[in-house]
């Protein structure tokens, strides 16, 4: 029996992926290109809508070629509705009805943070987790209560992700791979030495 197969889509901020993904939860590609800015600079959202625009099609090129499949196989389009930066959003979102047209194929918005928290749930094989959920504009409680997932508690000044991001803009780190990624780093190495 043939397990139902999607195309995702992730372009909330500075990093646009294209998957290929089965149902339960088998992730058969996930090819991604990151805009990195100059280290000390932000990622503002036209020129990261820009940056997304031009990857965006070798991406799913990548995808499909490296799943070994091809569109009549994929029974599904999603992309991630947001939240995130509205540029960066619509490139997915106007790729994802393009495709959508040509191929024939449903489309399924999906909110950026339940995603986290499902992936995390397949991971992990968690019933019922209650999530500290830290993204860059986001840092909220959230759970699952009553059939849906319920946010008991947010940030009401700035999330860590963004802190993160704007500390090492102050150190002129760059933001590649991440900025929290290279922010550990050079504490690591402050304490070794």
């Amino acid at each position: 029996m043939k397990k139902m197969t999607a195309l995702g889509f992730e372009g909330s901020a500075n990093k646009i992926g294209v998957g290929v993904v089965t149902l339960d939860g088998n992730i058969l590609s996930n090819p991604r290109h990151t805009y990195i800015t100059p280290p000390g600079h932000g990622f503002l959202p036209r020129e990261t809508a820009q940056h997304h625009l031009h990857h965006i099609l070798p991406l799913v090129k990548s995808a499909l070629e490296t799943a070994k499949i091809t569109p009549k196989d994929i029974d599904c389009l999603c992309y991630t509705k947001g939240p995130g930066m509205g540029a960066p959003l619509q490139v997915s979102a106007v790729a994802v009805r393009v495709l959508s047209q040509i191929w024939n194929k449903p489309i399924v918005a999906v909110n950026h943070c339940v995603a986290h928290i499902e992936m995390g749930r397949v991971v992990t094989g968690a019933d019922d987790p209650v999530v500290l959920y830290v993204s860059g504009g986001n840092t909220q409680v959230i759970a699952y209560s009553e059939g849906r997932y319920r946010i008991f508690g947010e940030t009401i000044d700035i999330a860590v992700g963004n802190c993160l991001d704007r500390f090492a803009r102050v150190l002129t780190l760059s933001n590649d791979p991440s900025p929290g990624y290279n922010i550990e780093q050079v504490c690591y190495r402050k304490t070794i030495i």
